[in-house]
């Protein structure tokens, strides 16, 4: 099949979030079916996208010369683009019962739906100019989403969002300019495609920018304030577009930037990578931190989506096989861990009101599958066997070892300090929900909680399962992620 193909599920939610503006539903269970049909037909695109389409690349408008929209599906594309076509219509599920009694349902889910399409974007980007097209355009469908309720604390989180996120992209622009003028017209290319006659120290520097304006989506330190305050949105915004979509975004933009454009053969030993590495590793020991003094629920996640997103940026910037391995892993398992753990904190304070750790004393025994799910994937976050938790972090710390350099010895051992504090900061929230201190249980029961609803349950129940399974047989998953690592796919 054509790459050209792929313009179809870019589209189609795109051309679906309009409708939903345009038709204004009237009833919520028209509405449903209509978005939940389109995501389906979106998702079974994808994965048909991913059995068939070859990897030549295709340009769909052109600019002028050398600036272009193409799209063309390689191994770290499928990757990408396989996970979020598997996890969206799930997540729409447990939106649709989270959002029942919300006002502006219409325009929640118009954006909600047309972020998919964006997002697909950047996984079938072909060069730089793409990726960032459609990257800047992430922002602009998703700014709606995080301001949707409208109150004071909601359009702040909104405007901070807008301007770290924007910010960022200036920063990496200079990045996308000078690799489309070096490099091939800025093309994806394994081993990177810049080349030439051109400034080595100008070069760095604009990797700099490039990988701190686009780390901005990752929440790299200092760009970092903007992903714990957008927590006031709606949970499935925080799990879907918070812990996968636009944080897993910019993650996946630096591997772009890293591995296919600038190459790891220009990087290796010079000082920026020194600094881009060591940030990784500062960054995910403060969020570590960070979240153990969090008492808000959904903050404290958001502390903890933070420091395993420069787990990914330290295995990319170690530039080694290994190390890229590692990190594509743990962009999966992490997605698939961390939508979980969100949506079983936005079914405890859809369900309860409350908002605050504290204030999970007992809520366990009325809620037990939610939060045995919830510490399922905390075990699995900590790293242990046999849940895909530990696979990812184990490449990452081995991969960290392999490298033989300074930072590398000392991001594995970031990684075991943070792996101790992600203990204690998930496994408490679990503690507090089934063994609470005598006398403040809050939850008795004639409190009047519940587990949550079929539909907030049934995507917590499938995610915590496979996280379960893909510990398991994560084989054959971390052979397709090698192959990927060296270029092979």
């Amino acid at each position: 099949m054509n790459s050209l193909f792929l313009i179809v599920p870019i589209l189609l939610p795109l051309a679906g979030g309009l409708a939903i503006l345009l038709l204004q539903f009237k009833t919520e269970k028209s509405r449903m079916i209509f978005t939940e049909t389109v995501a389906v037909l979106t998702s079974a695109c994808v994965l048909a996208a991913l059995l068939t389409v070859n990897g030549d690349p295709v340009d769909v408008y052109s600019f002028t010369n050398g600036f272009s929209v193409t799209f063309c599906l390689d191994g770290l594309g499928k990757l990408f683009a396989g996970m979020v076509a598997v996890m969206w219509p799930l997540v729409l599920l447990y939106a649709f019962e989270y959002m029942e009694k919300e006002r502006r349902q219409n325009v929640f889910f118009a954006f909600y739906t047309m972020t998919y399409g964006v997002t697909l974007g950047v996984a079938f980007s072909a060069d730089i100019v793409t990726m960032y097209l459609f990257f800047e355009m992430l922002t602009l469908v998703t700014i709606p989403l995080v301001a949707h309720y409208g109150t004071h604390d909601s359009l702040f989180a909104a405007r901070k969002y807008a301007a770290y996120t924007i910010g960022g992209a200036s920063l990496s622009f200079m990045a996308v300019v000078l690799t489309t003028v070096y490099g091939n017209a800025g093309a994806f290319l394994y081993g990177g495609s810049i080349g030439g006659d051109f400034d080595p120290v100008l070069m760095q520097i604009a990797f700099a920018l490039g990988f701190f304006g686009m780390g901005a989506k990752a929440a790299v330190f200092p760009l970092h304030d903007w992903l714990p305050t957008a927590s006031v949105a709606p949970t499935p915004v925080t799990a879907l577009l918070h812990a996968v979509a636009v944080v897993n975004s910019g993650a996946f933009a630096v591997m772009r930037l890293t591995w296919y454009v600038f190459g790891t053969d220009f990087l290796m030993g010079t000082p920026v990578q020194m600094i881009c590495i060591a940030t990784a590793e500062f960054t995910l020991l403060f969020a570590a931190v960070k979240a153990i003094r969090e008492r808000h629920c959904k903050r404290r996640l958001a502390y903890s989506t933070m420091s395993n997103l420069s787990y990914m940026l330290f295995g990319v910037m170690l530039m080694t096989p290994a190390g890229f391995t590692g990190a594509a892993a743990h962009m999966l398992f992490h997605g698939v861990i961390k939508i979980t753990l969100f949506m079983v904190a936005g079914a405890f304070m859809h369900n309860t009101g409350y908002s605050y750790i504290y204030e999970l004393n007992g809520v366990g025994r009325r809620m037990p599958v939610s939060f045995v799910c919830f510490t399922i994937c905390a075990v699995s976050l900590t790293g242990i066997p046999p849940f895909c938790g530990f696979v990812s972090k184990w490449s990452l710390m081995t991969a960290g070892g392999e490298s033989g350099t300074a930072l590398g010895y000392a991001g594995v051992f970031c990684l075991i300090i943070s792996a101790f504090l992600c203990a204690v900061y998930t496994l408490s929230i679990s503690v507090r929900a089934f063994f609470p201190v005598v006398g403040k249980d809050r939850f008795r029961e004639d409190s009047g909680v519940h587990e949550a609803g079929k539909l907030m349950l049934v995507p917590i129940v499938i995610f915590t399962g496979a996280n379960l399974l893909l510990g398991i047989f994560s084989g054959s998953i971390m052979t397709f992620l090698e192959k990927i690592a060296v270029g092979a796919v």
